[in-house]
């Protein structure tokens, strides 16, 4: 199988209030909107989010939205997006700001639907975690 392209679509209530995260937040643009379905990208990246009531959803879920999904950001100065998202921009953390021992610097923040951002700089693991890396 030859994969064009992959990327998570969120399934929310609240389009609107997600779309303006992410492109408020975390620089995505716009490349289709409707009122059920926005395609959001940032250079290679793609996110898009769906209204969970729409008819391309199977009858026996549109009434959710999504739960159980962490989107990970890795970026080079978590500090800094600390700064900019927590203390500056307002965001409730949900995990503060910490370094792991398994070779994270990170904090997590919600999106408007409760999807959890981890927001993380790659550390030097410590410990028994330095020699479980294969690459």
């Amino acid at each position: 199988m030859k994969i064009g392209s992959f990327y998570p679509v969120i399934c929310t209530n609240r389009l609107q209030e997600s779309r303006d995260f992410y492109t408020g937040l975390f620089g995505f643009e716009i490349t289709f909107e409707a009122d059920w379905y926005i395609s959001l990208r940032r250079e290679e990246y793609e996110l898009a989010l769906l209204d969970p009531a729409h008819p391309t959803i199977p009858a026996g879920f549109r009434d959710t939205t999504a739960r159980g999904l962490l989107l990970n950001f890795e970026i080079d100065d978590v500090d800094a997006e600390w700064d900019r998202l927590v203390v500056r921009g307002g965001l409730r953390p949900e995990l503060e700001i910490r370094s792991e021992d398994f070779g994270q610097r990170h904090f997590i923040v919600a999106d408007p639907t409760g999807v959890l951002i981890d927001v993380i700089t790659n550390i030097a693991p410590t410990g028994e975690y330095a020699g479980q890396f294969l690459n």
